[in-house]
């Protein structure tokens, strides 16, 4: 009889002999251990017993580690006991957690009955599917928002940024994408996140019918850095699991800002030095590993939507500079759309999508490049129309899109609660280039 890879790692770990350690110092978000072995990325338990606090190793020396707790550092204290697990974080996956709600080590928090059996555990890490092995994006996959089905269209792989200031929109619009789509399996990662609206997000915004295929990983923007960074990757290797067993899956992340944040934090408390805007080396390291996680697979895919919190409406700051590079699009979120009421706030001539010709017909192509044409037309005299300056006959296309202007942002606008579906949109947008 043959056991899988994890099983046996965890019964190896319960056979081992307890060895006990020692905390020799702590600083910052780092504690200094004696007494143990242990490999880079296993747990250790400090104060062993019935609430003990879970640390990663980071370092290794000769004869002492360095670890970062996955918890705070109150109450511990010099020469505290320590255990080695002999094992990394593992992580829960299955068919059983849809609907739950996970800390960010992936430990439920909805107060529903204990995952159990019904679930397997694997490692947090895991290897990011080759290149040449990927299927390629062909596929659309569907968010039931108008203005996102047809202007930046999205395929079954894909990795969308969302980007946007604060208040804009982002968590209602990546609400509203959850009701929407067509995925199999959605998988929310909430990072770094108020805890006044991780509730409200969860039963106003989602209700029962989003959470009903819906895994949502938690991790409020008061828990300690590294659990903040362990959150991202739980999402996602939820998500791959899923994927792995073929199934299309749409990850949420909100927000990847957050996740760089407390890399930030862990990578100054552990020494490194800091560069661009005070991010140190390692945040940059980190999101081209995490980003890449999503996508397609053999089989099954994880389209990824990421939120990017631009600093000061700032689009060309470090995170969402290089976010940017890494993905394969953008969605930007304004301002000014938003404190006119215009929602979902898209500015559709900011945003694209680099997979639009390869999932979208070419004469529905068209009808989009149609509207974008109009639209940058119109853009383009505001200011003249704005002033009085436009004479009527001057241009033919900016009288068209100035004629078609309401019809236009009667389409581009979507209520809240409403979702339509991506044949009745192409329709729609149809229309209002066929019309004269």
């Amino acid at each position: 009889m043959t056991f899988p890879a994890t099983v046996l790692t965890r019964a190896r770990a319960a056979a081992r002999p307890q060895v006990t350690g020692s905390v020799t110092g702590a600083m910052g978000l780092t504690l200094s251990v004696d007494g143990i072995r242990a490999a880079v990325g296993d747990l250790v338990e400090v104060n062993p017993g019935e609430r003990p606090l879970l640390a990663e190793v980071v370092a290794v020396g000769r004869d002492r580690l360095t670890c970062m707790p996955l918890g705070t550092l109150s109450g511990v204290h010099a020469g505290a006991p320590v255990r080695a697990t002999g094992m990394p974080l593992q992580v829960p996956v299955g068919e059983a957690l849809l609907g739950r709600v996970l800390d960010g080590l992936g430990r439920p928090v909805d107060g529903g009955p204990p995952l159990g059996s019904r679930v397997s555990f694997v490692d947090l890490s895991s290897e990011t599917p080759h290149a040449l092995t990927r299927t390629r994006v062909e596929e659309p996959l569907t968010f039931g928002v108008r203005a996102l089905d047809t202007l930046v269209p999205c395929g079954k792989g894909q990795r969308l940024g969302i980007f946007a200031g604060s208040g804009v929109g982002k968590s209602s619009l990546l609400a509203q994408i959850t009701r929407g789509t067509d995925a199999d399996v959605r998988v929310i990662g909430l990072i770094g996140e108020r805890g006044r609206e991780v509730r409200e997000f969860l039963e106003e915004n989602l209700g029962a019918e989003g959470m009903a295929r819906t895994v949502v990983v938690v991790a409020t923007s008061d828990e300690p850095p590294l659990v903040r960074l362990k959150a991202a990757f739980v999402a996602t290797r939820i998500a791959e699991a899923f994927r792995d067993e073929g199934r299309d899956v749409l990850l949420l992340m909100d927000s990847i800002t957050r996740t760089a944040m407390a890399q930030r934090e862990v990578g100054l408390s552990a020494g490194e030095p800091p560069a661009t805007r005070g991010y140190p080396p390692s945040v940059f390291a980190m999101m081209p590993q995490l980003l890449e996680k999503a996508g397609t697979g053999v089989t099954g895919s994880i389209t990824g939507l990421y939120t990017v919190l631009v600093e000061g409406d700032d689009h060309n700051e470090p995170i969402a500079d290089t976010a940017r590079s890494i993905l394969d699009g953008h969605i930007v979120l304004t301002r000014k759309l938003a404190t006119v009421g215009h929602f979902p706030a898209i500015d559709v001539l900011e945003s694209i999508s680099r997979v639009a010709t390869a999932v979208v017909p070419p004469a529905q192509m068209a009808d989009a490049r149609e509207v974008r044409r109009l639209m940058g037309a119109l853009r383009d005299v505001r200011e003249l129309i704005e002033i009085g300056a436009y004479q009527a006959g001057s241009d033919p296309l900016v009288d068209r899109a100035r004629a078609l202007a309401p019809t236009i942002e009667a389409f581009l606008q979507q209520p809240m609660g409403e979702s339509t579906p991506a044949e009745e949109a192409w329709g729609w947008l149809q229309r209002i280039v066929r019309s004269a």
